[in-house]
């Protein structure tokens, strides 16, 4: 293990490096300024100097605008930069790791994203670290394999990716009624993404520390999904690991697209959230959506109330007469514990006796299936698709296997093993 003097000393070299100073063994040099050679000088000037070098380096560091191999501040590496740079490589004070990245920034930053407020954000240099405010913002992290980067945690989320590994050792910074935005600027994300709708206060304190942010998975719209992981991808040099996951969905989900589906033959979904009984998922909603694409028909698509549900009577439901019913709940998920599944088998039980559902056509025939809400909306809704196509229609898609898309999921995209009670039961 080095000494506290030697990593005080190398970690000051590479500060006063970055910042346009070199320490040379025995003198001082101010690179691009002048070359103290062989100059004497005196401790006032030195320590001056290093006084000067601190403030610099501090006020820097706490606003968030280095950008390593730029020497003037305008956060772009240029040509000349660039060579000064490969010159303090042949000299041996530049690492060849660090000289490969402000190649890598010159060749490619500064970079325009332009967020899904239609916002246009600048990133000079590659982000290496990134706090997500918004629990839509998380899957996405994580299913371009780049969980490492996540500086900072909501607590709330922390508990329910605990099962990510790495997750539950970030930092917290605060919950979802109450972020810690001290925290948060104490440390120090090259950004933030938010799908808030409201983000005064975010962007009063992230513009005064200078740290950008970006409004990413706002909507639960699929299409709207897609762009935002391309561009999630963009800023995190993520691409074609985007590429490689969007292709592998849309395959999937062109297997649900079928002529055998006729509009007169639709099985009628009822769809309920998990606030409350009868409290349906209208046309708005990622669920309307999910159903959609499995070829089933919303039977509340047409009514208004909040901006994606509505409270609906049981005589409503009844009348309405649902082929299929999907009640959404949060009760079990990367679990298989016992109790979990006796719990499902309750709630279950309590819904086909439910006045209003049992004396439906999908009560009649045990089409009362129970969805984690995951699968409803952003990443994880074309998984509850391929799992609906099987419960509307169980002879068009009998060789369908969503168990087998989802355990891909988790092994190959979120880096897990599968396990955990996802959708109950799996198929009627």
């Amino acid at each position: 293990m080095r000494s506290t003097e030697s990593t005080s000393r190398s970690g000051w070299a590479l500060l006063m490096r970055e910042y346009g100073l070199i320490l040379l063994p025995a003198r001082w040099s101010i690179f691009g300024l002048f070359d103290a050679g062989g100059m004497n000088m005196r401790g006032s000037t030195f320590a001056l100097m290093i006084t000067c070098a601190a403030l610099m380096i501090g006020s820097a560091l706490a606003q968030g605008t280095y950008v390593p191999g730029d020497n003037n501040g305008d956060k772009i590496v240029s040509a000349e930069e660039l060579a000064a740079a490969e010159k303090l490589e042949q000299e041996g004070k530049l690492s060849a790791d660090e000289m490969e990245e402000i190649k890598h920034i010159y060749e490619k930053y500064p970079i325009n994203i332009t967020d899904s407020a239609n916002r246009i954000v600048t990133i000079y240099k590659p982000v290496k670290t990134i706090i997500p405010m918004s629990a839509s913002n998380y899957e996405p992290i994580i299913l371009l394999a780049a969980t490492d980067k996540i500086a900072g945690v909501r607590e709330d989320l922390q508990k329910n990716y605990a099962w990510i590994p790495g997750m539950i050792d970030k930092p917290v910074i605060g919950a979802s009624n109450e972020i810690d935005y001290e925290k948060v600027i104490e440390l120090r994300p090259d950004i933030v993404i938010t799908a808030a709708s409201d983000v005064s206060v975010l962007e009063n304190r992230m513009r005064l520390a200078e740290i950008p942010y970006l409004i990413l998975f706002r909507t639960l719209d699929q299409d709207a999904f897609d762009k935002d992981l391309k561009t999630l991808s963009n800023v995190l040099e993520k691409e074609k690991r985007a590429d490689e996951f969007l292709s592998w969905k849309h395959d999937l989900l062109n297997q649900l697209k079928t002529n055998e589906i006729m509009s007169a033959n639709k099985a009628k979904v009822y769809c309920e959230t998990p606030h409350h009984d009868f409290y349906t998922t209208t046309k708005k909603s990622g669920a309307h959506d999910i159903i959609n694409m499995a070829g089933g028909d919303n039977i509340a698509s047409d009514l208004t109330g909040q901006p994606y549900c509505a409270d609906v009577e049981p005589e409503w439901v009844m009348n309405k007469n649902p082929d299929v019913i999907i009640l959404m709940t949060g009760m079990a998920n990367y679990t298989t514990e016992d109790s979990d599944m006796d719990n499902l088998d309750r709630f279950l039980k309590l819904a086909y006796n439910r006045t209003g559902l049992k004396e439906t056509n999908a009560a009649v025939k045990g089409h009362i299936f129970l969805i984690n809400p995951a699968y409803t909306d952003w990443g994880r809704g074309f998984i509850g698709a391929s799992y609906m196509a099987k419960w509307f229609y169980p002879d068009i898609f009998k060789d369908l296997d969503p168990e087998a898309i989802n355990k891909k999921y988790f092994e190959k995209w979120l880096g897990v093993p599968y396990k955990g009670i996802w959708v109950y039961p799996i198929a009627s």
